[in-house]
C-alpha cells in the first residue's frame, strides 16, 4: 500500500493573515485574529466538520437517502494554558432527506467518526469527541 503525501503552501499577507492551499489550486484565507477570515483553530473545526459531513453525505447516498439538507454546528473547548489546544469537540448534525431515519443517520455519523474521517483521526487521541443528531 503506497502512502499519499499532501502538499500545501502558505503565504503571509500582513498582520496575522495568510493565504494557502495546494500549489496551483484554490486558496483559503486564514486570519490569526479571526477578523477577515477564520483563524487556525476555527479552521481546524471547519476541517473536522467538512470531513465528517462529506463522509455522511457519501454514506447516506450509498444507503439510498436523498439528502435535502446537511448542516453541522461544531464547538471546541480549549485549554486555558499554552498550548491552547482543543480538549473537547462537540458536533451537532442537522440532517434532512427522503428516506432518512434516525438509525441510518446515526450509522452514517458513527462510521464517519469511528472509521473514515481522516481529520478526526489526525487529532490527538485524548480529545473528547461527542455528537448529537437533529433530523429535520
Amino acid at each position: 500500500m503506497t502512502q499519499e503525501t499532501k502538499h500545501v503552501t502558505l503565504r503571509w499577507s500582513g498582520g496575522l493573515r495568510f493565504e494557502g492551499g495546494e500549489p496551483g489550486g484554490p486558496l483559503t484565507r486564514i486570519d490569526g485574529d479571526n477578523g477577515e477570515a477564520p483563524g487556525p483553530m476555527l479552521t481546524l473545526l471547519l476541517a473536522a466538520a467538512s470531513c465528517s459531513a462529506s463522509d455522511v453525505v457519501v454514506i447516506l447516498k450509498k444507503m439510498r437517502v436523498a439528502l435535502t439538507d446537511v448542516r453541522l454546528e461544531v464547538s471546541g473547548v480549549r485549554r486555558e494554558a499554552e498550548p491552547r489546544r482543543y480538549v473537547a469537540i462537540h458536533l451537532v448534525y442537522h440532517l434532512a432527506g427522503d428516506g432518512l431515519d434516525e438509525a441510518r443517520a446515526r450509522r452514517a455519523i458513527s462510521l464517519s467518526l469511528e472509521k473514515y474521517c481522516s481529520v478526526m483521526h489526525s487529532l490527538a487521541p485524548d480529545i473528547a469527541v461527542t455528537h448529537d443528531l437533529e433530523l429535520g
